[in-house]
């Protein structure tokens, strides 16, 4: 099996409601930063892909359908030439709301310390999200407002570039079935659109956390 589908969106744009949703229309399992916490396995792996040494996209990804969210949207053209075939989906929202998302919500699980209690499992994925996401992908600087939504546009603008337009879905999930449905060649569903992670249920999940 092979990944057919590739968020190329950075979190806090609806990845979570976009798993669900295209896990609804077959594409199942979806992979998504809640995977690894359910597969402490493969933090040696991504801490590898943050550290420049990239792993076997096809045995990390054996069994999922799609990716998206952190940590796969960082290497979403690693990914996009392992899959020639599969569709790119880069999800946006207004960069202002953005930007204060991430401040409430992965931002302060990325400056939480670690506390000596915290499992060996706990304490790798903290170090290897803070790398990937803090400080390859924003120089350390996510605090800077100015400095991230200029990392965020200028993401956003480069998978557009890079990108023939047939492969390729700019999508915001308040959009809901139609555009993802047309774009990947499925029926559209008779449920609502999944609508999850909002700040506030992102931060009692993280509060409830070890």
């Amino acid at each position: 099996m092979s990944l057919k589908i590739i968020g190329a969106g950075f979190g806090r744009t609806g990845t979570l409601s976009l798993k669900l949703a295209l896990e609804q229309l077959g594409f199942n399992p979806c992979y998504h930063m809640l995977e690894v916490f359910k597969h402490p396995e493969h933090i040696p792996c991504w801490q590898a892909a943050a550290d420049n040494v990239l792993p076997d996209w096809t045995t990390l990804f054996a069994g999922y359908h799609a990716a998206v969210d952190w940590p796969a949207c960082t290497f979403w053209k690693s990914l996009a030439d392992t899959f020639p075939d599969a569709k790119v989906i880069l999800t946006y929202r207004d960069p202002e709301k953005w930007y204060q998302s991430m401040l409430d919500t992965i931002y302060q699980s990325l400056i939480t310390p670690s506390k000596p209690e915290d499992s060996a499992e706990l304490t790798a994925h903290r170090k290897m999200t803070r790398q990937l996401i803090l400080h390859n992908s924003f120089g350390g600087r996510l605090d800077d407002k100015s400095h991230a939504i200029a990392v965020y546009q200028a993401h956003i603008e480069q998978v557009k570039a890079q990108l023939p337009p047939e492969r390729l879905l700019i999508y915001q999930v308040i959009q809901g079935w139609l555009p993802l449905c047309d774009f990947l060649g499925c029926p559209v569903p008779d449920s609502p659109f999944p609508q999850v992670n909002s700040t506030e249920e992102f931060q009692a999940r993280m509060h409830k956390s070890p």
